[in-house]
């Protein structure tokens, strides 16, 4: 009986740390990290980046759960042109008003490997110009220990969602932005 018991609490012990580790936190490292953006136009493509200024992600491999946020300044938009960089702000953007630009996960379908490269697709909650927005972004997951970087495209249908058309007469530009997540962080057991 006392044999029996100290397995039934190694094997308890044992699930618990299972459970324990299919729960983890990726926490962004916004110098690693990076939100670009090309916005195709007549003639021409303009390409740029925002700053991630914060963000943790928390996902269980055991469920497809997942929460927390990607938080990015809206007055970090940069295309190399500051002219067009401030109507940007300004015009499009209203930085003054909505200073941040978010991604909420919600769940994700596929499986996350504990180590190597996955292929998933997480649904949450876009927030833009204040409006959320559900979307579904496919990801490319790789893991190595502690480290671990997330890339993912999706188009945002800006001018669809509210935010003014920047064409004028005879420039013409898209009316969706194409996205590219590449984010990076370290992992750590969920709390």
């Amino acid at each position: 009986m006392k044999r029996f018991g100290k397995f039934g609490i190694t094997l308890l012990l044992s699930f618990g740390a299972l459970a324990f580790a299919q729960k983890q936190t990726m926490t962004l490292n916004p110098d690693a990290s990076k939100v670009a953006f090309a916005l195709k136009g007549t003639g021409h493509e303009v390409h740029g980046s925002f700053h991630v200024s914060k963000g943790s992600i928390a996902f269980d491999r055991s469920a497809p759960s997942m929460s927390g946020s990607v938080v990015v300044s809206a007055a970090s938009g940069e295309s190399g042109d500051k002219s067009r960089d401030k109507k940007m702000h300004s015009d499009i953007l209203n930085v003054d008003q909505y200073t941040e630009v978010t991604f909420e996960p919600k769940s994700y379908q596929g499986t996350i490997a504990p180590s190597g490269d996955s292929t998933i697709q997480v649904s949450g909650v876009f927030t833009l110009h204040g409006a959320p927005h559900d979307i579904t972004v496919p990801m490319q997951v790789h893991i190595d220990g502690t480290n671990v970087t997330a890339k993912g495209s999706f188009l945002v249908p800006y001018v669809k969602w509210g935010l003014k058309d920047p064409s004028i007469m005879i420039l013409k530009v898209a009316k969706e932005v194409q996205i590219d997540l590449d984010l990076a962080g370290t992992l750590s057991p969920a709390s």
